[in-house]
């Protein structure tokens, strides 16, 4: 219980500018990755890697704090 009270008051905390481009850079390589699977010849492997890649990248970066 202890720990997910962290976590809330970590994520609703204010993110340093840095972490903010650098989630705003994970946002689009996740973007990316759907493009890369969208289509019928899709290359699953890189866009599940970069969905992957973006979405951890996204979330430990709106957990940073000043």
């Amino acid at each position: 219980m202890l720990l997910m009270k962290r976590l809330i008051n970590r994520w609703n905390a204010p993110t340093p500018a840095f972490w903010l481009k650098v989630q705003k850079i994970g946002i689009v390589a996740g973007s990316l990755g759907v493009v890369f699977i969208a289509p019928p010849f899709g290359m699953a492997v890189i866009g599940g890697y970069l969905i992957a890649t973006g979405s951890v990248i996204s979330v430990l970066s709106q957990l940073t704090i000043k």
